[in-house]
């Protein structure tokens, strides 16, 4: 390890240092420190609403087509409060947290399996699709992980599972009676499971996988969203499931109910494809915008050794020496960089919303990513003149709330062995400490990881 090692790790690894709080010791000791002592239900997420709440919320809401406006626009205003707070509870513990390593794990899988609050009904589950189908497993098998976060009401609901209905099945064949030519197979989920959660684009997989996948994950829904079932929040309903055997990536699974979709998704999980998607997806976030060839074969390895445990996954990421390279190739996400940067100046005094609409006006909002491919993790996609020029103008207010600290002695100590004489003298010239700060916050040393 060099005097560079404290200024990259925690930057490569989480969100940057708090000048109060700065990490002794070894680095690698540090990060494995947050391993084992890892808190899947830290207070300030599980303060929020769970998923049955906000979706028995949901439908009440949905059920009020036929009320009045005013009655219509407070159940929306509701429903909406949910993803306030879930934003404002995210932000507050990116940037308080003493574990940033594992909270920087969760956002990687959280994106890995995105989900948008731009859908209705998925929107407000988001904070709670995070807590209870990512936090809980992160450290954990992926398999569990693929199997809680593919039955979640939010992604449910975001990739239409919710509205699948194998044609059949015995509502399928109800719904053709009646000449009903809306209901049908929906193919989403069964897609997006295979191309961006499991084995990834161009691995093998063909339309007839897809559309035999779909048929085994109907029956899966929220059938709390469904006039006939009101009792029941989530789960499987036998009626919408299509019957007979269906064939996927050319294995045969008999009609087992509900456990033919987890059988599928535990195989998916143990597949070779999926190894390589995960490992590369993980080595680039770490690493490199094209990561090295031998950190994703590593990286591969120990998850096909381990049956796809992410725990001995991490830790082989800390050991590899691939991301302990001194140049930095990463280019902080908005998001990266505005925590960062509010860790920088130390400071309680910030309003979380106030700091969600600079986020957004970064070009990265919480919870919407565009696509169910999660936002993109690329330099190309954040470094354009236009998102860098707005990046000064945040840099600006945020040096502002850190005013009354002395950027020219806080440069070098957050940036330990990377603070350059250019940044140094820039931050010596400044016209006053907010503006010191705001050249600190902009300055490359403050942009990559």
């Amino acid at each position: 390890m060099t005097n560079h090692s404290w200024s990259i790790v925690t930057t490569r690894f989480g969100y940057g240092q708090r000048p109060s709080a700065r990490p002794n010791g070894s680095p690698k000791a540090w990060l494995s420190r947050q391993v084992q002592n890892y808190d899947p239900r830290p207070a300030r997420i599980m303060g929020l609403p769970d998923s049955e709440a906000i979706t028995r919320q949901f439908s009440d809401f949905r059920l009020r087509r036929d009320q009045d406006a005013e009655a219509k626009r407070a159940a929306r205003r509701a429903l909406r409060s949910h993803v306030q707070d879930a934003i404002a509870a995210r932000i507050e513990l990116a940037v308080h947290t003493t574990a940033p390593f594992t909270e920087r794990l969760v956002q990687f899988w959280a994106n890995h399996f995105a989900v948008s609050t731009e859908k209705p009904g998925a929107g407000p589950l988001a904070g709670s699709f995070e807590a209870e189908a990512i936090r809980p497993y992160i450290l954990g098998r992926f398999a569990d992980m693929l199997r809680a976060a593919e039955t979640h009401p939010s992604m449910l609901i975001y990739l239409d599972q919710a509205g699948s209905i194998g044609p059949n099945s015995r509502r399928g064949q109800a719904a053709a009676r009646r000449g009903r030519r809306r209901v049908g197979l929906n193919e989403n989920l069964a897609r997006e499971i295979l191309e961006l959660h499991t084995l990834g684009v161009r691995s093998g997989y063909t339309q007839a996988d897809v559309t035999a996948f779909a048929k085994a994950l109907t029956g899966h829904t929220v059938p709390v969203l469904r006039r006939f079932e009101q009792d029941k929040i989530y789960g499987f309903d036998p009626s919408l499931h299509e019957p007979g055997p269906k064939t996927v990536l050319g294995k045969t699974y008999r009609d087992e109910g509900s456990r033919e979709a987890m059988r599928i998704l535990n195989d998916l999980a143990d597949h070779p494809a999926t190894a390589r998607h995960l490992a590369t997806k993980l080595a680039r976030h770490f690493s490199a915008d094209i990561p090295p060839p031998a950190l994703v074969s590593r990286l591969e390895e120990s998850f096909l050794a381990t049956g796809g445990d992410l725990g001995a996954m991490t830790l082989t990421l800390i050991e590899a020496p691939e991301v302990w390279a001194e140049t930095r190739q990463k280019f902080l996400t908005p998001w990266e960089w505005a925590i960062a940067s509010l860790r920088a100046i130390d400071t309680d005094e910030f309003d979380p919303l106030r700091a969600r609409r600079m986020i957004v006006n970064l070009g990265q909002d919480l919870w919407q990513p565009g696509s169910p491919a999660g936002f993109e993790d690329k330099a190309s996609k954040w470094a354009a003149p236009e998102t860098l020029h707005r990046r000064v103008e945040a840099a600006q207010t945020i040096g502002r709330l850190g005013a009354r600290h002395d950027a020219r002695t806080l440069g070098p100590m957050l940036y330990s062995g990377i603070w350059s004489e250019n940044s140094a003298t820039a931050v010596a010239r400044a016209e006053s400490p907010a503006q010191a700060m705001a050249l600190m916050l902009a300055s490359p040393e403050a942009m990559w990881r």
